[in-house]
């Protein structure tokens, strides 16, 4: 039986361009691997008995002492009106939980590359945070893309994180940047053999949109040559 909580949202934060970021209580007997998801509840606006799930990657380590969302917001979308107008600091929400093998091998020993696309870097947070805590040794790069300077977020997070751990690197691409931009243009299957032009030695996470991470599952199995234990898909819409 999964096991269900009631969590408190301490923390409402307009990250970039229909992107917040919700922080709640962590419940003490709550625990979960870096990369996991969880479903929460969440009521039909005009008629609060209807309840549906959604499911949210954990963004927060399993170390730290809050539990912490990337919600972005989708026009119309149940689960955006919700959030949107009734999730706020003091409102409970409920939560069931964890799920999901987005997870790191325990025993794997390879240099890491991270790809995520908009709220899909998530889970990245979480697994980032979480490996620079047990370890300082592999190389571990993030390939975050969005569409442009306005869909921006915790670049300075990641930034930070890079200037006091030399194995870890930042890289952000945006496909429809303005002329300002100097860092990578395009999308995130055009950059990853750039900036990791040993992928095929490498164990390689995809989170993001169905069809980017269907594109780049391919590109990984067929023409890279990363192996297949080697390669973790997260798509959802």
């Amino acid at each position: 039986m999964v096991p269900d909580y009631t969590i408190t949202c301490t923390r409402k934060l307009l990250l970039a361009r229909n992107v917040y970021e919700f922080a709640f209580t962590k419940p003490k007997e709550f625990s979960f691997k870096a990369g996991q998801f969880v479903l929460l509840d969440v009521p039909l606006l005009d008629d609060p008995s209807d309840i549906q799930t959604r499911a949210y990657s954990l963004a927060s380590a399993p170390h730290e002492r809050e539990i912490l969302f990337l919600i972005k917001l989708i026009p119309g979308g149940r689960a955006s009106r919700w959030f949107e107008e009734s999730v706020g600091p003091g409102s409970q929400v409920r939560m069931r939980g964890p799920f999901g093998a987005f997870v790191l091998h325990p025993h794997a020993r390879k240099d890491m590359l991270f790809i995520g696309t908009g709220s899909g870097i998530a889970p990245y947070r979480s697994l980032v945070l979480h490996l620079l805590q047990k370890e300082n040794k592999r190389t571990i790069d993030l390939l975050f893309g969005v569409q442009s300077e306005q869909d921006l977020f915790w670049r300075s997070l990641f930034q930070d994180i890079a200037l006091s751990h030399p194995n870890f690197s930042l890289h952000i691409t945006l496909s429809e940047p303005s002329d300002l931009w100097e860092g990578h243009r395009g999308r995130v299957q055009a950059i990853a053999p750039i900036i990791a032009p040993d992928i095929a030695k490498r164990t390689v996470f995809i989170c993001g949109n169905p069809e980017m991470t269907k594109e780049l599952k391919e590109l990984c199995l067929n023409e890279w040559k990363v192996e297949k234990k080697d390669l973790h898909v997260e798509g959802y819409i």
